[in-house]
């Protein structure tokens, strides 16, 4: 039952590299008018595009982890374009959030590269459970537990 475990987590953790990897590839094609500005009628539209992420780009980002999720996702948000905030769903087991952390970590990078990026996971109640830093110089990711 354990091997069932590990080998759903690296199944969920692949595949969600493999999601991030072809659409953020398509995504690069697509670029984002940021010259010209259509505000909203309401204020709470102008809000909901200021919880996802405080640039388009990023905005957008979180959108497409959100929808892209297969319902792993509950939420999330871009902030400066080098902090992604997850909020997950209660069907990601314990062990599988560092794996998720860093598939999303991946995408994150191959969206915003050359710079160090930190990608907080929540749980489902919104409390940090982890956080993963990724070193643009060394490529590799470090994981701290919060809690």
């Amino acid at each position: 039952m354990n091997l069932f475990h590990r080998i759903r987590g690296v199944l969920v953790a692949l595949s969600l590299v493999f999601i991030l990897t072809v659409t953020s590839a398509c995504a690069g094609a697509v670029q984002t008018d940021r010259t010209s500005y259509q505000p909203s009628g309401t204020a709470s539209s102008s809000y909901n595009q200021l919880e996802r992420g405080d640039t388009a780009v990023g905005q957008n980002f979180a959108d497409w982890v959100v929808q892209t999720a297969h319902g792993l996702v509950k939420d999330a948000y871009v902030r400066d374009d080098d902090k992604l905030g997850v909020v997950i769903s209660p069907q990601v087991k314990p062990n599988e959030v560092r794996n998720l952390a860093r598939s999303l970590a991946q995408g994150f990078h191959r969206n915003f590269p050359n710079r160090d990026l930190n990608v907080l996971m929540y749980a489902p109640d919104k409390k940090l459970i982890l956080k993963a830093r990724y070193d643009s110089t060394t490529k590799q990711i470090e994981y701290q537990p919060v809690g």
